[in-house]
């Protein structure tokens, strides 16, 4: 069982930057891919950024590439999302989620644990 919790989100205005944290519990974090996914209001959900359990691999959806850079901390069971150049179309709530297996996955569905989620709010 993992649990994951996110962190860093708010208000921000457009042009701006945030950086969002999610901690996990559990030894084996590693073990474990790990994405960024958000959900604005009345869509789906949508994978932003992936990362493999080593940190080596990752991969960005494109409305999100160069703005957006994920990494991790697995000394510290950490990942996290830097996002700049923010605009009004990113407002949304922001999930981190837990994969099994050290592989990176574009698909929602493969993803094993979520965390709550925290809003983030892009103003113009």
């Amino acid at each position: 069982q993992v649990q994951l919790v996110e962190s860093g989100g708010g208000l921000v205005q457009a042009g701006g930057s945030l950086r969002l944290s999610c901690a996990a519990s559990g030894r084996t974090f590693s073990m474990y891919a790990m994405g960024w996914f958000r959900q604005a209001p009345g869509k789906e959900r949508e994978l932003l950024a992936a990362i493999s359990g080593s940190g080596g691999i990752t991969d960005y959806a494109a409305s999100v590439k160069g703005r957006f850079t994920i990494s991790r901390d697995n000394a510290k069971t950490t990942v996290h999302l830097q996002m700049n150049s923010l605009t009004p179309e990113d407002t949304a709530v922001y999930y981190c989620a837990a994969k099994r297996g050290r592989g990176i996955s574009h698909a929602t569905t493969s993803y094993d644990y979520w965390g709550q989620g925290t809003q983030v709010t892009v103003s113009s």
